[in-house]
């Protein structure tokens, strides 16, 4: 029996699913806790210096409950920062070494399959609730945003070959699944290290690029939800499939945009122009009205000054973009931004960001109000005694909001999809009820 713990983002989770059903066709079993496991790894994330402390808890506690733990993950990318503090871990590997990771469970607890009895679902070992999954189409990124080192960690990009990426999708589909979130660190850019190259798929061919991918993704008779979209002129080509009822790709669109003023952007070596953006954003909204934007921002970067987080301000008034996140930046270890000048004051930076949070919250409140009344299909969560937490199509799991049936729904179970009216609404969430046919 093996244990894991998963840290940091879904592109993680998914590594954590590989290593997993890997380890479950070679005969192991998966321990819900730390006395089962023979071994527990630890998934971790290296992203921001908060997150380097959790994950180093999480370790901490895994040599405590269990005593053997195997590391992983991007903060694994720093083996002897890690052993500096744990000396007693088994092995330590990097970001995408599944390889390695077997190699290192294989020695602390010797395989013993027995094909009679160890058969691998056909959807592989999840870590999410059967009913959505995630897909992970690439790995790695080209770009060189100073505040970022997932370049560092997890190298350049590395696109999935359409076809391959299409049989696992249609695969989790067969088994039940009802949603799939497409993520990677650049889905825009999915397929340019293979020049879009052409593959064979059912009686025609497809190219590795993500309009392809999107279109047939689409066709497999699941809700299809795209993660870190960067805003390239290629993008308007989805939204036509977005806003076609016959095609499974939602109308939803989660973008990083991380700030608006060009000279921050400038300083973030980011690969936006957020004037431009703006166009965009209209020329999106024209073609597929209902279309919902989300996009994860930095305040109080180093050499922000009050008239940039102002304009910064100023352009979200005007996008209106539907859910947003944002983070105070922080120094991560081998970033180029932390040797930038003028870092800005943490007071600074917590009065930017609860103004900033205060306007995302105005705008998020009066475009969930101006859905009361409306009808729309929602896929069901969890169902407890309380009520049925449900989402529409433009919420994410985990990320967005949720919405709440609390009458009528004895019978629904997760993964069902229903149709309701929306009956509330608050700052992030609604509640309707279902409509029977």
């Amino acid at each position: 029996m093996i244990g894991m713990v998963s840290l940091g983002c879904p592109k993680a989770l998914v590594d954590s699913e590989r290593i997993l059903t890997r380890l479950r066709a070679e005969g192991y079993g998966v321990s819900p806790d730390y006395k089962g496991a023979g071994a527990v790894i630890v998934n971790t994330c290296g992203f921001l210096d908060s997150a380097k402390a959790e994950s180093l808890d999480a370790i901490g506690e895994a040599l405590t409950e269990n005593g053997k733990v195997i590391v992983t993950g991007c903060l694994g990318a720093e083996p002897d920062y890690i052993r500096e503090h744990h000396p007693n871990i088994l092995a330590v590997t990097g970001p995408h070494q599944y390889e390695q990771v077997l190699d290192a469970v294989h020695r602390a607890v010797p395989p013993a399959p027995d094909p009679f009895v160890d058969l691998l679902p056909a959807s592989g070992v999840t870590l999410t609730p059967r009913h959505y999954s995630y897909v992970k189409i690439s790995e790695g990124c080209n770009h060189k945003c100073k505040f970022c080192i997932i370049p560092d960690m997890r190298g350049r990009l590395v696109s999935r070959p359409a076809h391959a990426v299409l049989r696992e999708a249609e695969k989790l589909v067969e088994a039940g699944v009802r949603e799939l979130l497409v993520i990677s660190q650049d889905t825009s850019a999915y397929g340019l290290d293979r020049k879009y190259d052409v593959n064979p798929w059912k009686n025609g061919e497809v190219r590795s690029h993500i309009t392809d991918l999107a279109r047939e993704m689409g066709q497999l008779g699941a809700w299809v939800r795209l993660h870190y979209v960067y805003p390239y002129p290629h993008v308007r080509e989805l939204i036509p499939l977005m806003a076609d009822p016959k095609n499974g790709l939602l109308p939803y669109l989660d973008i990083p945009f991380q700030h608006a003023h060009p000279d921050v952007l400038r300083r973030m070596a980011r690969p936006a122009a957020a004037a431009k953006t703006l166009d965009e954003i209209a020329a999106w909204r024209a073609v597929c009205p209902d279309i919902t934007l989300r996009s994860t921002f930095i305040v109080g970067y180093p050499g922000e000054t009050e008239a940039e987080f102002q304009t910064l301000l100023d352009w979200l008034e005007e996008a209106q973009l539907d859910r947003v996140g944002c983070f105070q930046y922080e120094n991560v270890k081998g970033a180029r931004a932390n040797d930038l000048p003028d870092h800005v004051p943490s007071e600074v930076k917590q009065d930017r960001w609860d103004r900033f949070m205060e306007t995302a919250q105005r705008i998020s409140a009066a475009k969930l109000e101006a859905k009361l009344g409306r009808q729309m299909q929602v896929i069901v969560d969890e169902v407890d005694d309380e009520a049925a937490t449900c989402r529409t199509m433009a919420d994410a799991p985990e990320i967005d909001g949720n919405l709440f049936i609390d009458e009528g729904f004895d019978g629904l179970n997760p993964g069902d999809m229903v149709t309701v009216e929306v009956e509330e609404a608050s700052d992030y969430d609604l509640w309707g009820r279902i409509i029977n046919d």
